[in-house]
């Protein structure tokens, strides 16, 4: 079993602004419940999940009923600071789950696939992608980020399992990899110049990623490819959430 940490301090200041008055994301309700919420209830009924924690705004997040009674924790001032504070209150190095609070139809079929799959192998940290094909088959009028790639067309998830020995020495590459995290030309500059060539040309493989980030970091990563198009479904724009709430208003 693994502990969980949700990240939920991301600021209702963007597009989903329009839409709804909550003052974080992760309080936007979907069918009478803030999402984050959906992502607990999953957490909180996986049997591979131990503890979870949801680091986010302190006040607010008090006021909401979660299941499984989750550890709140106070968010930092950027999406690392919050990393940072839910790994800080673990008590352990062990490997950790870590998830976003706005994919609020992640199922439980995809977490236990994730984690199984991670079990196969050994490595620092892990992080699963999506093929557009995927994608498509299961969300068919979504926009997605994707990334041409050797071995196909893929998106990111919006989970990981990582070692928390690792995270503070590797904060400032990532806060860079979160910034630029939709602009995949931009991803490739981080890993240097002849990323780019690879990238354009559609020669960038994903153990060229691997063994570049194991290059500058001086850690081992894992790629998952995951068949479940709901871990890379982040709400991030209105057509997103009117998706999610469609999709869950049918469950």
């Amino acid at each position: 079993m693994v502990d969980a940490i949700v990240l939920a301090g991301g600021e209702n200041n963007k597009t989903l602004r329009q839409v709804s008055a909550a003052t974080y994301e992760a309080l936007i309700e979907i069918e009478g419940k803030p999402m984050v919420w959906y992502v607990v209830n999953t957490l909180a009924a996986s049997p591979l999940v131990n503890r979870v924690f949801v680091v986010g705004p302190l006040a607010e997040l008090a006021g909401c009923v979660l299941p499984g009674e989750p550890v709140l924790l106070p968010s930092g001032k950027t999406m690392m600071d919050t990393v940072v504070a839910g790994m800080r209150a673990l008590g352990h190095q062990n490997k950790v789950l870590v998830v976003t609070a706005d994919i609020p139809l992640i199922s439980g079929e995809a977490l236990t696939d994730f984690l199984r799959q991670c079990a196969g192998s050994e490595a620092d940290v892990y992080y699963p992608i999506v093929s557009q094909d995927t994608v498509r088959r299961r969300f068919t009028t979504v926009k997605r980020t994707y990334v041409r790639l050797k071995e196909g067309i893929f998106t990111g998830g919006n989970v990981f399992l990582v070692k928390p020995a690792i995270v503070e020495s590797c904060l400032d590459f990532a806060a860079q990899v979160v910034a630029q995290r939709k602009k995949p030309l931009n991803l490739c500059r981080l890993l240097g110049w002849s990323f780019i060539v690879k990238f354009l040309l559609g020669r960038l493989s994903l153990a060229d990623i691997t063994g570049r980030l194991s290059e500058l970091l001086g850690i081992t990563g894992q790629v998952i490819s995951s068949p479940y198009a709901e871990i890379g479904m982040d709400v991030d724009k209105l057509s997103d959430l009117e998706m999610v709430r469609n999709e869950i208003a049918r469950l």
